[in-house]
Parts: structure tokens; C-alpha cells; sequence
């Protein structure tokens, strides 16, 4: 019985750390489009300036 109790724990994680690069990949790739979002807008301005 303990045996069950730490590899569901130990999948459990393993399904924890997969989810988290998921999320960690998306927040990058929203970054970079704010970033670039923001740099284009203000080459913009700096442009009609």
C-alpha cells in the first residue's frame, strides 16, 4: 500500500512538471509579443516624431 501511495505521488508530480513548461512556454511567447509589441510602437513614435 505504500508503495501505490509514492508512485502516485511521484506520477502526480511528473504531470505537475510537464503543465508547468507548458505554462512557463506561453508566458515567454506572450512576453515576447508585449515586447515587441511595445518596441514597434515606439520606434513608431519616434518615427512621426
Amino acid at each position: 500500500m505504500a508503495k501505490t501511495e509514492l508512485s502516485n505521488k511521484t506520477k502526480t508530480e511528473i504531470e505537475d512538471s510537464s503543465s508547468l513548461k507548458g505554462t512557463l512556454a506561453s508566458v515567454f511567447l506572450l512576453g515576447f509579443i508585449l515586447v515587441i509589441t511595445w518596441v514597434s510602437v515606439y520606434f513608431l513614435f519616434l518615427e512621426r516624431f
